[in-house]
């Protein structure tokens, strides 16, 4: 769903501005991309129910407008630290996380160095992985 063009005319300018814009997701290569879409696949690989949490989690980021409203939801949402700076990852099972980037690079910062979750609207899923191990 693209969300609703909204159209207002200034003089004799038209101007567009795009209301209820939608997250951009997009996937790090065709195999994940796959994996993730696929009931079928998702269940072959991680079983239930992180399968199904991925299908949910998907789903609440194409809902979302940015980072900002995946925040409070299900799945604890987390902005990464050390050699995953920059990544957010959400919570599958106890062991499987789904692991996102912002899309655009360098990404939106606050002030104090960390990710502005209210300006990232496009994001790229990285991986699906039990990096504890």
């Amino acid at each position: 769903m693209p969300g609703f063009l909204f159209f207002e005319s200034i003089s004799d300018k038209v101007f567009t501005q795009k209301v209820n814009k939608i997250m951009e997701v997009t996937f790090a290569d065709d195999r994940l991309k796959r994996a993730c879409e696929s009931a079928s696949e998702r269940q072959r690989k991680w079983g239930d129910p992180a399968a199904k949490n991925c299908k949910t989690r998907l789903d609440d980021l194409h809902a979302a407008k940015s980072m900002e409203d995946m925040r409070h939801l299900p799945g604890r949402w987390e902005e990464l630290a050390g050699d995953r700076a920059g990544h957010f990852s959400c919570r599958l099972n106890k062991s499987l996380r789904l692991i996102v980037c912002p899309t655009r690079q360098p990404p939106p910062r606050k002030e104090d160095g960390g990710l502005d979750w209210s300006q990232i609207d496009q994001v790229t899923v990285t991986e699906v992985v039990d990096y504890h191990d």
